[in-house]
C-alpha cells in the first residue's frame, strides 16, 4: 500500500500541468496513465523505437519538462479501475476503510492490482469519441476520428486507403490534414452544420481575438485539404455504411434545416475508412463511481462532474480538471489542470489561503479567455443528438458487446411501458453490459429512450457506474499472483 500526497489520474495536458505544479510545490505525486507515455491523445508519441521519432507539439514538450518535478512519481500503461471507501454502504466490497483523510484508488498494471492510499484525488481522465449509431457503423472500417488519429500518430501508419470523415467537430480537419501529410487519399470532409450556422456574431469574433493559436490551426489544416484538392463539404451527414464483409462506400446527404436528410439527396462514395467525429464524451466514469455529482451539459459533451471556483467536487479532496469539466481542449485543460492542483495544496495545507489565492489570479483570469473562445465554437460545433438519433433504424446496433438493436429497445419499451431510464433498459435488454461498460451504447440509447418516452436526459440519467470502471483480469485479483514476467 502506497501513500503518497496526491494520486492524478491522467497525464495529458491537464494532469501534466497538475503534476508541475503540485511537485513545485513539494506534494509528494503519483500521476497513473493508461499509455507508455506521458502526454494524451493531443501529445501522443510513436514508440522510443520509431525512427525518426516525432517529438511533440512545443506546447507539449513545455508541459512534459514542468512535469519532471521532483516529487512526482509515474505509473504508466496503468489503469485506475475504481476510487473506493468514498460511498458509505456502496462499496463495502473494497474490504477495510482508507486511513482516515485518505482515499483508496485502486489501480491494475504491470505489477498487476495496486492501492494507493492519497490525502486527496485529481481525476484528469479526459475524454472520448461520441459514438453516434447509423446503419453500418459497425462495419470493419468504420472508425472514429480519434482512432484514425492515434494511428498516424502513435504508430506511423494509416489504416486504409481511402478516407471519408465526417461528423460535426473541427477535430475532423485536424484529422484530414494529418492524412493528406501522412499520404493517405482522404475523399471527402462532410460537416453536418451548414456554412452560415458556423459564422461568428460579435460575441464571437471579440472570443477569437484570444485564440490565434486555434485559429491559425484550423486555417493550416484547411490549406493543406484545399492544396490537396479535399472538398470540405457542410450540412452533409453520413446516413449509411455499407459493405460485406469490410467497409467499401457510405451514404451521404445534405440535412435540412431541421437537421433531417433531405429526400433526393443521398449519393455514394467509395471508402474503405469513415472517420466519425461528431464531438467528445467526458470520461466520466471514474468520478461517478467515487459518488461525485454530475450535470447534463449537451454543448459540454453531457455529463459532466459539478466543481466549484477551485474545480473541487461534491466529494471532499477529489477534484476534476480538463475534459470531465467540459470538453474544451487541450489548452483550457493545462489551464484547469493548474488551478486545480492549487486549491489540492490550499486543502492539504501545503499553501496558505493568501498564497494560493495570489498564485490563482493568473490562472483564474487566462482560463477566463479560454473559455470565451471555446464557448463560441462549442455552440456552433455541438451536435443536435435528437437529429442524429433520427438516423437509427430497428436494424441498427446501438450495443455492439450484447447485440443490442434499436428495435429491441422499443420493442422493450412498447412491452414495458413504466420503463424510462438507462439503468432499467438495461436490465431488460442488457445493453450496456458489455467488455466497454456502455461507453459505446450509452450515448445512442439513452437518446433513444428520450424519444421513445418523452422524458430528458436527466431523468433517463446514466448507467451506473461500478467498480471496476474498466476491465480487470480476474487473475490479478489472485491471493498472490507474481507480476508478469517474475519467476
Amino acid at each position: 500500500m502506497s501513500a503518497p500526497d496526491v494520486v492524478v489520474v491522467g497525464a495529458g495536458p491537464a494532469g501534466l500541468a497538475a503534476a508541475a505544479v503540485l511537485g513545485r510545490h513539494g506534494a509528494a505525486v503519483t500521476v497513473v496513465d493508461e499509455q507508455e507515455q506521458p502526454g494524451g491523445q493531443i501529445y501522443r508519441r510513436p514508440p522510443a523505437g520509431f525512427v525518426p521519432p516525432k517529438a511533440p507539439a512545443a506546447a507539449g514538450r513545455a508541459l512534459l519538462a514542468e512535469a519532471a518535478a521532483p516529487g512526482v512519481r509515474w505509473l504508466a500503461d496503468t489503469t485506475v479501475w475504481g476510487v473506493l471507501g468514498t460511498r458509505a454502504g456502496l462499496d463495502g466490497y473494497a474490504g477495510q476503510q482508507p486511513a482516515p483523510g485518505r482515499h483508496r484508488v485502486a489501480t491494475h498494471g504491470p505489477a498487476g492490482v495496486r492501492l494507493l492510499e492519497p490525502r486527496a484525488v485529481l481525476l484528469t481522465a479526459g475524454a472520448y469519441d461520441l459514438p453516434v449509431p447509423f446503419p453500418g457503423w459497425t462495419l470493419p472500417g468504420v472508425l472514429t476520428a480519434g482512432g484514425v488519429q492515434a494511428f498516424v500518430k502513435a504508430q506511423g501508419l494509416l489504416p486504409g486507403g481511402r478516407f471519408v470523415l465526417a461528423g460535426g467537430h473541427p477535430l475532423l480537419l485536424v484529422v484530414a490534414a494529418q492524412l493528406v501529410r501522412a499520404g493517405a487519399r482522404v475523399v471527402e470532409v462532410a460537416l453536418v452544420q451548414r456554412r452560415r450556422d458556423l459564422l461568428p456574431g460579435p460575441a464571437g469574433l471579440a472570443a477569437v481575438a484570444g485564440a490565434g493559436g486555434k485559429l491559425a490551426e484550423g486555417v493550416g489544416a484547411l490549406r493543406v485539404l484545399r492544396r490537396a484538392g479535399v472538398p470540405v463539404r457542410f450540412g452533409t451527414v453520413v446516413r449509411r455504411a455499407h459493405g460485406d464483409p469490410d467497409l467499401s462506400t457510405v451514404t451521404l446527404a445534405e440535412v435540412d434545416p431541421a437537421g433531417q436528410p433531405a429526400p433526393g439527396t443521398d449519393r455514394e462514395v467509395r471508402c474503405d475508412v469513415l472517420a466519425l467525429g461528431y464531438g467528445f464524451v467526458p470520461s466520466v466514469e471514474l468520478a461517478r463511481q467515487a459518488g461525485c455529482a454530475v450535470t447534463w451539459d449537451p454543448p459540454a459533451g453531457g455529463w459532466v462532474v459539478r466543481h466549484d471556483e477551485w474545480l473541487r467536487t461534491s466529494v471532499p479532496r477529489i477534484a476534476v480538471a480538463g475534459e470531465l469539466t467540459g470538453v474544451a481542449g487541450a489548452e483550457q485543460a493545462a489551464v484547469e489542470g493548474r488551478l486545480a492542483a492549487l486549491g489540492v495544496l490550499r486543502d492539504l495545507g501545503l499553501l496558505d489561503e493568501r498564497r494560493a489565492a495570489a498564485l490563482a489570479r493568473p490562472v483564474r483570469r487566462e482560463l477566463r479567455r479560454r473559455r470565451r473562445f471555446v464557448t463560441q465554437v462549442l455552440d456552433r460545433f455541438a451536435p443536435d443528438r435528437a437529429a442524429l438519433g433520427g438516423l437509427v433504424t430497428d436494424d441498427t446496433v446501438l450495443c455492439r458487446c450484447e447485440e443490442v438493436r434499436a428495435g429491441d429497445v422499443r420493442r422493450a419499451l412498447r412491452a414495458n411501458p413504466h420503463l424510462g431510464t438507462a439503468n432499467a433498459v438495461k436490465l431488460v435488454t442488457r445493453a450496456g453490459m458489455g467488455l466497454c461498460q456502455g461507453r459505446s451504447c450509452q450515448p445512442g440509447l439513452c437518446q433513444l429512450i428520450c424519444a421513445l418516452t418523452g422524458r430528458g436526459p436527466e431523468e433517463v440519467g446514466a448507467f451506473t457506474a461500478q467498480a471496476p470502471v474498466k476491465p480487470v483480469p480476474l487473475r490479478a485479483f489472485a491471493v498472490g499472483e507474481a507480476p508478469p514476467g517474475t519467476d
